[in-house]
C-alpha cells in the first residue's frame, strides 16, 4: 500500500468529522435569506484549500454566490486535472419526513444522513481530502491540480459560465474531474459517460379575473384547470411517444453497440419495481427501462397547482392553473430549440377562451465522453484497484450542464467519477451517503491522480 492511501486510512475519522462541519451547514442557493451560510460553506472550503499550501487559493465573487478556486501546478510535462464540485444544495423541506435533522449529520448503519452528505458535498469533498494525502506526507502531487467549486449548482449555475468564460485561459485544463453522480449499484463502480440535457418550462393559462362560483359560472366559462389537463394530456401518446412536433428530428438514435452494452448492464427490473413500490413500469414504446430511463428523451410534469387544495370542499372555477414541466434531452438536442418547440406547441394547442404564457425556466445540453479518452481509461483503473472489481460505464439520466459547458468553453472532456448512489435520496428527505464510500472515494481520488501520468503518455 502507498505512503497516500496508508495516510487516507489512519485519518478516516478526521475526514468524516470535517465533512460533518461541512454537512451542518445549511448552503440553500435556493433560499436567498441563507447567504450567510453560503458564504459559511464558501469559506470552510477556502480554509481547507489553504491548508493544503496549493500556488493560489483565492474566493471570486460573482453577482450571485462565491466560487472557490484553487492551483497547484508545477509540471510543464504532465497533465492538468480541473476537479469541479458545488457546495450549495437542495432545500431539506419536508422536514417533517426527515427522521433525523437535515443540517446535523448522523450515522446510522454504516450511512451519513444529512442534506448535501452525497449531492455534492460528500462526493466533492472526497477530492479535497485526495489532494490532502500527497501533501500531508510530503509526497508530489503526481499532477497539476486546479479546483473550481461553486454555490449555484442547486439553481443552474447561472454565475458559472460567465466565470468560464471570462477565465478561460485561468482554467485551462487537460480534463475535468466530477464527482456528482451515482454508481450503478452498490460496491459496483461504475463511471458514467454520457449525460441527458435539460428544458425546464412553465406553463400557466388564465381564464376569468377571479375565481367564479363554479354553480353560477360552471358550463358557460371556461375552466383552465381543465385546460392546463388537456393541453398536458396531449403532450404525449399512449405509447409515451413526445407530440411535439420536431421534438425528435436531431436526436441521435442509439446504436446496436449502444444498445449491447444496456443490455449487458446487471439491472432487476423487478427490484426496481419493488424498490419503488410500483406494479409495472411505463414508458416509450420499444426501449428497455434502462434505454429510457437514461438515453432517450422525455417529457414530465414536475409539479401542477390551481384552485381550492385545502380541506374540504369549495365550489370554485379558478381563476387560473400552471404547471411545471421538464424534458430530459439526448445528443443532439437543443434545449434552446426543444424551449422553443414546446412553448409553440402549448400555445397552439390553447383554445381562444383562455391566455397561456409559457416560461422558458432553465436548461443544459446533453453531452457524451469518448470511451477511449486517456483520463476515463485512468480513471476506471483507479476504481478496479480501489474496489477490487471491473468497472461498468453507464449512461445517467439526470443533467449536469456544466459538463457540456466545460467541452463548449474550455474543449475538454469530463471525468464522472461518482461514488454515490441511486438510492442515497438526493433532493429528498433522509439523503444519505455511505461512510465506505467517502472513504473510497478519497482512495480512488488519489488512486487516479497516482496513475494519470502513465495513462498520459
Amino acid at each position: 500500500m502507498s505512503i497516500t492511501q496508508e495516510y487516507i486510512d489512519q485519518n478516516k475519522d478526521k475526514f468524516l468529522e470535517e465533512l460533518f462541519e461541512l454537512l451542518r451547514i445549511p448552503s440553500v442557493s435556493t433560499d436567498s435569506s441563507k447567504k450567510e451560510e453560503i458564504q459559511k460553506a464558501a469559506n470552510f472550503l477556502l480554509r481547507q484549500l489553504k491548508d493544503l499550501n496549493l500556488d493560489t487559493v483565492k474566493l471570486y465573487d460573482t453577482p450571485g454566490n462565491p466560487i472557490v478556486y484553487a492551483e497547484h501546478c508545477p509540471h510543464k510535462d504532465r497533465p492538468t486535472v480541473l476537479i469541479y464540485g458545488h457546495y450549495d444544495v437542495q432545500p431539506s423541506d419536508p422536514d417533517e419526513l426527515w427522521d433525523t435533522p437535515a443540517f446535523e449529520p448522523t450515522v446510522k448503519n454504516g450511512l451519513i444522513y444529512a442534506r448535501g452528505a452525497s449531492d455534492d458535498k460528500g462526493q466533492a469533498f472526497t477530492h479535497v481530502k485526495a489532494v490532502e494525502s500527497f501533501v500531508k506526507t510530503g509526497q508530489e502531487i503526481p499532477v497539476n491540480v486546479k479546483f473550481v467549486l461553486e454555490g449555484e449548482e442547486e439553481i443552474g449555475s447561472p454565475n458559472l459560465v460567465p466565470f468560464l468564460e471570462e477565465h478561460e485561459d485561468l482554467l485551462s485544463c487537460d480534463m475535468v474531474l466530477i464527482s456528482d453522480t451515482a454508481m450503478f449499484a452498490e460496491d459496483q463502480p461504475s463511471i458514467t459517460y454520457g449525460l441527458r440535457g435539460l428544458a425546464y418550462m412553465e406553463v400557466e393559462v388564465v381564464g376569468p379575473n377571479r375565481d367564479l362560483h363554479s354553480g353560477v359560472f360552471g358550463g358557460a366559462v371556461e375552466n383552465p384547470a381543465n385546460v392546463l389537463c388537456e393541453i398536458i394530456a396531449k403532450l404525449k401518446d399512449e405509447d409515451g411517444i413526445i407530440q411535439i412536433p420536431g421534438f425528435y428530428d436531431k436526436v441521435v438514435p442509439l446504436t446496436k453497440a449502444d444498445r449491447e452494452a444496456f443490455a449487458q448492464l446487471p439491472f432487476d427490473e423487478k427490484e426496481y419495481k419493488k424498490t419503488l413500490d410500483i406494479e409495472a413500469v411505463h414508458g416509450e414504446k420499444g426501449y428497455s427501462t434502462l434505454e429510457r430511463a437514461s438515453a432517450r428523451p422525455t417529457l414530465d410534469v414536475n409539479g401542477i397547482w390551481g384552485g381550492y387544495q385545502k380541506e374540504g370542499a369549495k365550489t370554485v372555477l379558478p381563476s387560473k392553473a400552471n404547471a411545471k414541466v421538464s424534458m430530459r434531452l439526448v445528443p443532439d438536442q437543443d434545449p434552446k430549440e426543444i424551449a422553443r418547440l414546446f412553448k409553440e406547441h402549448v400555445e397552439s394547442l390553447a383554445p381562444d377562451t383562455v391566455k397561456v404564457t409559457v416560461t422558458e425556466h432553465h436548461g443544459g445540453h446533453p453531452s457524451v465522453t469518448d470511451l477511449d479518452f486517456y483520463g476515463l481509461k485512468a480513471g476506471a483503473k483507479a476504481f478496479e484497484d480501489v474496489y477490487d472489481k471491473d468497472v461498468l460505464f453507464s449512461r445517467e439520466g439526470g443533467s449536469i450542464p456544466i459538463v457540456a459547458d466545460f467541452k463548449r468553453v474550455l474543449g475538454v472532456e469530463s471525468i464522472l467519477m461518482g461514488f454515490g448512489l441511486t438510492s442515497n435520496a438526493i433532493h429528498s428527505p433522509n439523503e444519505n451517503f455511505a461512510i465506505k464510500d467517502f472513504h473510497r472515494g478519497i482512495k480512488t481520488s488519489a488512486r487516479f491522480l497516482e496513475l494519470l501520468p502513465e495513462y498520459s503518455s
